[in-house]
């Protein structure tokens, strides 16, 4: 491996401003380096396909798998620089990075992504259907923190009734969710830097999204090489995590009050509302 040069050092060592912008000389350099090698970026929430589809296009550039946070499970995910620089200057993964992150589009994410001309990918699912397929995943060993996201699940939670565990996902889980998309439709603006997915499209026609991911993240792939990958991936995907992938399924999982909740707490952001009909199907 190569030694550091000084700009690799100050682009590490220099404090960030308080929300996380860089010095505008580093983020000059950082621009040039993140234009030198693309990546796939998904930043997906939870039970969206993100293991699944992030699986295919690896397949499909010969890409590598990267954790680009510091560590898993912690309160938020945020991308971690020194993975990026040894991606740029070392060639470290030599394959194309993909990179699968439950991450908001908070200040200091959106001020990274800006500097390194990342290009992010976010998925739309309706959230019942999210919720209650990590309902389903708690079933098995709750207590594991790999499991969590943003939230510890307490001792007792294997032994809630099935309506207080539906409780405890909407008051404790679907903030975060809410959250998630509201920061990404703020920042859906940003010169055609985010792309935007939907579950139901993604299901009829994975190829075709595939194929889109693939364009947007600047390692373009023609349709019949993204169906190979995904089929390739199909044989697996019991261990993928995408083994039901039904929409709809929240409606049966929850209650009526609890519905009426989580549509409730969609109202707090307004932005929410060019897509709430995809959040939360009629």
């Amino acid at each position: 491996m190569s030694q550091f040069g000084p700009e690799v050092a100050n682009a590490i060592f220099t404090p960030l401003a308080g929300d996380g912008n860089f010095d505008p000389n580093i983020a000059q350099y950082l621009g040039e380096l993140g234009q030198a090698r693309p990546s796939v970026v998904l930043a997906f929430p939870p039970k969206a396909a993100g293991t699944y589809l992030r699986t295919a296009a690896i397949s499909a550039v010969g890409g590598q798998l990267v954790r680009t946070v510091q560590a898993q499970g912690g309160r938020d995910a945020t991308f971690y620089l020194p993975t990026f620089i040894l991606y740029y200057t070392c060639g470290i993964p030599a394959r194309p990075l993909v990179t699968h992150v439950h991450m908001q589009a908070l200040a200091a994410n959106r001020h990274f992504m800006e500097a390194l001309h990342l290009r992010p990918v976010v998925m739309i699912r309706a959230l019942p259907d999210m919720l209650a397929s990590y309902l389903e995943e708690l079933e098995d060993q709750p207590l594991r923190p790999d499991k969590w996201l943003n939230i510890k699940v307490p001792s007792g939670y294997a032994g809630f009734s099935a309506e207080r565990k539906g409780d405890f996902i909407i008051d404790m889980m679907l903030p975060w969710y809410i959250s998630f998309f509201s920061t990404w439709l703020d920042y859906s603006d940003a010169g055609g830097r985010v792309l935007f997915l939907d579950y139901d499209e993604f299901r009829a026609d994975p190829a075709a999204n595939l194929e889109r991911v693939l364009a947007h993240s600047r390692i373009p792939r023609p349709l019949h090489h993204c169906q190979e990958a995904l089929d390739e991936v199909w044989k697996e995907r019991a261990g993928f995590r995408y083994n039901k992938g039904v929409s709809g399924r929240g409606r049966a999982r929850f209650t009526v009050s609890q519905m009426d909740r989580v549509r409730r707490m969609m109202a707090y952001y307004a932005n929410l509302e060019p897509i709430a009909g995809r959040l939360f199907p009629d």
